[in-house]
């Protein structure tokens, strides 16, 4: 009888040690420097590695391979910014959860001239425009409102979005 109630003592015991209360991963502030292309000072063509290892509250990843649907990437969607580490580009929704250092999301189409110019490629409902550091493509709502950020060290020649 004393070693059924050893072994079962000893099964709690055990049991209790192994549950270790474990806080979610915390993330800094998402700053954006949409005139130097970077994030958090990332720029798009940083690896999966290293977006995870500095910004650790991810919500989800894809490895890049050809298999892949768009080559791969780290994903924040509670905070609606995307890393696609393939494709050196990042994307950031209306919804985002951060700061910018020019105000981008929900302005208006016609007062983004003083920040980036003339657009170099220009459709009804997105802008590519040519940077320092590569490609910022913006696009609008029906209102004509920003409504989507994506920047990417590449040129609009070369640039590969995810669709």
């Amino acid at each position: 009888m004393k070693k059924i109630l050893l072994f079962l003592v000893s099964l709690f015991v055990i049991a209790t040690s192994q549950a270790q209360l474990k806080a979610k991963a915390k993330c800094a502030t998402f700053e954006v420097d949409i005139l130097d292309g970077k994030v958090n000072g990332m720029k798009p063509n940083i690896t999966a590695d290293e977006v995870k290892t500095k910004l650790p509250c991810f919500t989800s990843t894809e490895e890049e391979s050809s298999a892949s649907k768009c080559g791969g990437g780290v994903f924040y969607k509670d905070k609606d910014i995307y890393f696609y580490t393939q494709r050196d580009y990042i994307e950031i929704g209306e919804k985002f959860q951060g700061t910018f250092n020019v105000p981008v999301l929900g302005a208006k189409r016609n007062s983004l001239f003083k920040y980036f110019g003339n657009p170099k490629i220009k459709d009804d409902t997105w802008d590519a425009f040519e940077m320092s550091y590569g490609t910022l493509v913006l696009h609008y709502n029906a209102a004509g409102k920003v409504k989507t950020v994506q920047f990417s060290t590449k040129s609009t020649d070369t640039l590969d979005l995810c669709e």
